[in-house]
C-alpha cells in the first residue's frame, strides 16, 4: 500500500492507494470519532478490496496524517467536502466509486448529489439526517486522554468488545496521542453536539438530486448514530438499498468485515463493474 500526498488549500493530506490496475476507483472517506483516519477505519477491508479494485482512502484534514487547520473553525463541514472534491480532480477519472462512514456519509451524499462522476456510493453508519444526540454520540466527540478513556469511549461504538484490541487500538492511539491534538479535537466539537448533526444533514431537496445506486450498513445496536438515519434516507433515496445488521453497532467495517466485503464486492459488481 503506498502513502502519497497532496496540498489542499496550503494544508498537506495524505491518502493511501493499493491495488491499482485491478479494477475501478473506490475512493474512502472515515468517521469523525477519537483516532478517526483512514487506517483506523478501513485497515481491515482495504486490501481484501484492492484484488478487485484500485482503493484510495484519504485521511480529511485534522484527522489522521493529514494537517490541521492553522486557525478555528476546526469543524469545517464545507472545506471537507471541497477536500472529497478536491480528491476527485487529482484521481482524474469520470467515474468512481464511494465508501464512507459516519459523518463522511454526509460528506458522500452532497458530493454525489452536485457531482456526476461519483457513481455509486456505500455509507456505514451514515449521518445525514437529523437525530437527537445520546451520551455516545457525545463520547464520539471528545478525545480520550488516556488508554483506558479510549476504550471506554470505543465501547460505546462497538457492540463486539473483542473488536478491541491491541491492533485496533494502535491504529488510533497514535493519531490521538499526537502533540496538542486531544485540545484541537476538542476545539473541533466544542458546543452542543446537535449543531454538528444539523451542518451534516441533507435537505430533500439535496436528496432528490441523488440518481446514484447507494447502498446503507447500519448497526442495529448503534447507540450514537442511530440507525433510523439511514433508514430515512433509504426511504428517501431514488435508488437506495439498506441492510440492517444484527449484534453489529457503529464500526461496521470492524464488527462485521466479511459481511461488509461480501456487500461490497456484490453492490460495486453491479453498479461499476456492470456484473
Amino acid at each position: 500500500m503506498d502513502e502519497d500526498r497532496f496540498e489542499f488549500e496550503g494544508i498537506p493530506v495524505t491518502f493511501y492507494r493499493t491495488g491499482k490496475g485491478n479494477g475501478p476507483p473506490l475512493v474512502m472517506l472515515h468517521g469523525s470519532g477519537p483516532g478517526a483516519s483512514s487506517i483506523g477505519n478501513w485497515s481491515k477491508v482495504m486490501r481484501p478490496l484492492s484484488l478487485d479494485y484500485e482503493v484510495l482512502a484519504m485521511d480529511l484534514v485534522g484527522f489522521g496524517k493529514s494537517g490541521r487547520k492553522p486557525q478555528p473553525p476546526f469543524f469545517d463541514y464545507d472545506l471537507w467536502l471541497r477536500q472529497a472534491g478536491a480528491l476527485l480532480d487529482l484521481i482524474g477519472l469520470e467515474k468512481v466509486g464511494v465508501i464512507a462512514h459516519s459523518l463522511s456519509g454526509s460528506l458522500a451524499l452532497r458530493l454525489a448529489a452536485s457531482d456526476s462522476r461519483v457513481a455509486a456510493l456505500m455509507l456505514t453508519g451514515a449521518m445525514g439526517k437529523r437525530f437527537d444526540a445520546t451520551a455516545a454520540t457525545r463520547s464520539t466527540w471528545k478525545c480520550p486522554r488516556n488508554r483506558e478513556e479510549l476504550v471506554c469511549a470505543l465501547s460505546r461504538l462497538i457492540h463486539d468488545q473483542s473488536v478491541i484490541d491491541e491492533a485496533y487500538l494502535s491504529a488510533r492511539e497514535p493519531v490521538i496521542f499526537a502533540p496538542g491534538y486531544a485540545d484541537y479535537f476538542d476545539r473541533m466539537f466544542a458546543g452542543d453536539p446537535a449543531a454538528f448533526i444539523a451542518a451534516a444533514a441533507l435537505d430533500d431537496e439535496e436528496i432528490a438530486r441523488i440518481r446514484q445506486p447507494v447502498l446503507l450498513l447500519h448497526g442495529r445496536e448503534d447507540q450514537g448514530f442511530p440507525a433510523s438515519t439511514s433508514i430515512a434516507l433509504a426511504e428517501q433515496l431514488s435508488q437506495g438499498e439498506l441492510s440492517l445488521l444484527r449484534n453489529c453497532s457503529h464500526s461496521v467495517a470492524f464488527e462485521r468485515s466479511d459481511t461488509f466485503l461480501a456487500l461490497a464486492r456484490d453492490f460495486f459488481g453491479r453498479t461499476l463493474r456492470g456484473n
